[in-house]
């Protein structure tokens, strides 16, 4: 396979699968998990600034969140971007610290979920599938340019579709585990 094509399209692929890993750990599983927290913005002096940079967060115990914000005047501010959010969570203030307790999932909440996660591995397929193609497609215009003969071609989209199904083998394993997570008890 062509390098420069072969290197672009793995490029890509692990792209797109830390993009799955990365929405995939945003999915609640019924414990406690700061990655829910990561990317949640807070309004800190007028300005949108991401939880972690105003407090310190931590999970005591499994289903407990706690934030220590490092002025205690953002905890209004805090609870608001919490209770903003779509996590269903609901703060507890005492003043000083945020806690946020974490509700067991529901059947149909745990059932819901796993949707959401099986969508987000079907979608990871998909642009996978469509580098595989644009692989292909980039190998024929080499050949239609004399670049590549068709057996090189041939051979190169061999590659492609053992590249691609080693990558739909990773998507699978990687929705298959957020799913155990998911309906665990």
């Amino acid at each position: 396979m062509d390098t420069a094509i072969k290197k672009q399209m793995v490029e890509k692929i692990n792209a797109s699968l830390e993009h799955l890993k990365v929405g995939l750990s945003g999915v609640r599983t019924g414990r406690a998990s700061l990655v829910l927290f990561e990317s949640l913005m807070v309004n800190y002096y007028g300005t949108p600034t991401p939880l972690k940079q105003v407090a310190s967060l931590a999970t005591p115990e499994s289903r407990l969140v706690t934030i220590s914000p490092w002025d205690v005047s953002a905890i209004p501010e805090i609870e608001k971007a919490i209770m903003a959010s779509k996590m269903g969570l609901t703060p507890q203030n005492d003043g000083k610290i945020v806690r946020i307790p974490i509700p067991l999932l529901t059947e149909d909440k745990r059932k819901d979920l796993v949707k959401v996660v099986k969508k987000m591995g079907e979608e990871c397929k998909v642009t996978i599938r469509n580098l595989r193609r644009e692989s292909n497609d980039s190998l024929k215009a080499l050949q239609k340019e004399g670049s590549l003969s068709e057996d090189q071609v041939k051979k190169s989209q061999e590659e492609a579709q053992k590249t691609t199904d080693q990558a739909m083998i990773k998507v699978e394993e990687t929705v298959r585990k957020k799913e155990e997570e998911i309906l665990q008890v």
